[in-house]
């Protein structure tokens, strides 16, 4: 065989190893770094956490009427476990009733104080209104005495008979004002015995109604229900070692768990997107399987600073058109809140569309050739993006850049 044949056979074997190495291999690696250009319905939707919560419930207070006896904190001591079943009437927990008992102490300490004073005021009236008492009786006496003398002395001077007559009516005038000075004194007694005796009443009532509050300091359910615990102004739930105040008296509640909600909070970027009315499809971390839809029925329109952070955030209320047994407030939710959705588009996956200089292009594949085309994108969600202008149903496009067309240079729309 010549020299000339053997190159010959050399290169047509190079050059079919090269065609299947390019045409080949390398085809069925595109195949899986493709895909086509789709035209169905598109529907872009937010994705936010949340806490699941009930729209209506009760709440189960703290005693009443603390601050009138200047009890501002009251300590929780004793509570249920959050989700515990109870009836009407059922045990919910239990306060600190050291504050309380330390008032109930004072007011004994006065009650005693006040009787001994109501007492001893007493001994007194009775000696002085005694003792007045037996000196108009010896006026009396002195005065019946003298008017006997003075039927005995008929024949008597005079000046006897009228010295006589004088002392009568001396005394007689001074059984008057004595009579009077004892209805004062009396009056005056009566009125010190009744603001004595007013003080222990005031006193007793007081005690009283410190063991009426007292008998609140363990708290029972008012209807049957679940319990739950309740937040305090920094967010954080109420439990055993917490505080309520007569301001926030509320120390756990007792949802209906007919009527949920979830509470999310969504960033700056997506609260633009939401709207009242937008329906959700609401899941359950804690339950996989349960999927529920929604309603989203209230955005706010003022962002507020989580704990911990500066950035801004939204809250978004979403209502549970159904529920579930299984469904507990304070159960973490995930929210797909559908924001947007348009038939027949054209759609790609965002990893087919690349950038340079601000013009969108992607990479069509036609045959065994690729070329760079420049796209109109319009609108995006979290995989797919619409194409306005630039391909057309069914075409292929790579996922990923082919190798080698990097600077090829790319077909705008207007060519």
């Amino acid at each position: 065989m010549s020299r000339k044949k053997i190159v010959l056979i050399a290169s047509a074997i190079i050059l079919l190893i090269i065609g299947y190495y390019y045409f080949g291999v390398s085809g069925e690696d595109d195949i899986s770094l493709t895909t086509q250009v789709e035209k169905g319905t598109f529907i872009n939707e937010v994705y936010i956490s949340g806490e699941a919560q009930s729209t209506s419930s009760k709440k189960i207070l703290g005693p009443t009427g603390t601050r009138r006896y200047q009890i501002y904190q009251l300590k929780i001591q004793d509570l249920v476990p959050e989700g515990t079943v109870v009836k009407k009437g059922g045990y919910i927990g239990k306060l600190d009733p050291s504050e309380v008992n330390g008032k109930i102490n004072d007011a004994m300490l006065n009650l005693e104080s006040a009787q001994s004073k109501y007492t001893q005021q007493q001994l007194d009236t009775t000696l002085t209104l005694k003792q007045e008492r037996n000196t108009i009786k010896d006026l009396q006496f002195k005065i019946e005495d003298d008017k006997l003398e003075l039927k005995s002395s008929i024949y008597e001077p005079p000046t006897t008979i009228k010295k006589l007559e004088i002392n009568i009516e001396k005394n007689e005038r001074d059984l008057k004002e004595k009579k009077e000075d004892y209805s004062i004194k009396k009056r005056k007694a009566v009125a010190k015995m009744v603001q004595v005796g007013t003080e222990v009443a005031k006193i007793k009532k007081k005690i009283e109604e410190l063991g009426q509050l007292q008998k609140q300091f363990t708290i029972h359910s008012d209807d049957e229900g679940m319990v739950t615990y309740v937040k305090d102004w920094n967010g954080n739930k109420k439990k055993v070692g917490s505080t309520i105040s007569p301001w926030e008296p509320a120390i756990a509640s007792l949802p209906d768990l007919t009527k949920m909600e979830s509470k999310t909070y969504s960033n700056e970027v997506d609260i633009r997107k939401i709207k009242e009315g937008q329906t959700v499809i609401i899941g359950f971390d804690a339950f996989p399987e349960i999927e529920l839809t929604g309603e989203v029925t209230s955005v706010a329109n003022i962002g507020e600073n989580k704990r911990g952070s500066d950035i801004k955030l939204f809250q978004v209320l979403i209502k549970l058109n159904g529920t579930n047994e299984n469904i507990r407030p304070g159960m973490t939710t995930s929210n797909r809140i559908k924001t947007d959705e348009i038939d027949d588009v054209l759609m790609v996956p965002l990893e087919s569309i690349f950038t340079k200089d601000s013009i969108s292009y992607v990479y069509s594949k036609s045959g065994y050739s690729a070329q760079k085309k420049q796209v109109k994108l319009g609108m995006a969600n979290n995989e797919v993006a619409i194409i306005e202008k630039g391909l057309k149903e069914n075409e292929t496009v790579f996922l990923s850049k082919p190798e080698g067309l990097e600077e090829k240079s790319i077909k705008l729309l207007d060519e």
